[in-house]
């Protein structure tokens, strides 16, 4: 009997993965055709361009900016240990920020702030039934809720990680001046950042701005059973979202090293 209840737990658990990765691919194409068919209210993509970009700008500018102190005065110190020559700080600086931990920590802000917004925005609706009154009235649900959101997230998914790199770089900067006397002129190098680093960060920002209001909107699909369920389901959209973002992390790091071991 237990052997048996744990087979049924397992394949259970499959199906249910299946019927996840199904909605998702469904909630993907019927964003993509709202895209291609413009078949969404545009005055609401600038209200989530605004709820996206501009209330997540301080928050990401002042994390990204202490992160990049922290990293800098980190890295400098074993640095000195080793060989002693911070020249090349700056650089290999600037390039592993644009190609990995600018879009990354970004889009993991970003999955916790946005991805908590959409579920709890979309969930009530599923809750209340407002979803399938949408459907009542002739209006594609995924087109009205989900594709603006995901125009949205996508453009300012990538400004933001524009800016976080900014930002980065100059706080950056600003501790190796600080801490270890740099000269600014040797540590804002940009010699190192080669066409492959500028592709790989702009691929993810783009994926990652893709996949955080799609998995959002699923989840926030899904609730059900109340405020109860809509909790359920914030929680669910953060946590599927971030890993989202680190298996998308992963996919095109690798891609980029098999393929173009590390440069271009």
């Amino acid at each position: 009997m237990i052997g048996q209840a744990r087979i049924e737990s397992i394949g259970s658990g499959i199906l249910g993965g299946f019927a996840t990765a199904r909605g998702i691919l469904k909630l993907i194409a019927g964003s993509a055709r709202g895209v291609l068919r413009r078949d969404y209210p545009k005055g609401e993509v600038v209200r989530q361009m605004y709820t996206i970009g501009n209330k997540s700008f301080v928050f990401i500018c002042i994390t990204m900016g202490f992160l990049g102190m922290v990293m800098v005065m980190q890295s400098g110190e074993q640095i000195n240990r080793i060989t002693g020559d911070l020249s090349p700080l700056g650089a290999q600086f600037l390039r592993l920020f644009i190609q990995e931990f600018a879009p990354t920590i970004t889009a993991l802000m970003l999955a916790t702030r946005v991805g908590a917004g959409i579920a709890a925005e979309i969930g009530p609706m599923q809750v209340s039934e407002q979803i399938d009154a949408l459907r009542l009235s002739g209006i594609t649900p995924v087109s009205y809720l989900i594709t603006p959101r995901l125009i949205a997230s996508v453009c300012m998914t990538y400004v933001l990680t524009v800016f976080a790199v900014v930002v980065t770089f100059s706080a950056g900067g600003l501790a190796a001046w600080s801490v270890f006397g740099l000269n600014p002129h040797v540590f804002f190098d940009s010699s190192q950042v080669h066409t492959y680093d500028l592709v790989l960060g702009s691929c993810k920002a783009i994926a990652y701005g893709s996949a955080i209001p799609i998995i959002a909107g699923y989840c926030g699909m899904q609730a059900r059973g109340g405020s109860e369920g809509v909790g359920s389901a914030t929680t669910n959209a953060v946590i599927a979202g971030s890993f989202a973002v680190l298996q998308i992390d992963f996919f095109f790091s690798g891609i980029g090293f098999v393929f173009f071991g590390g440069g271009l």
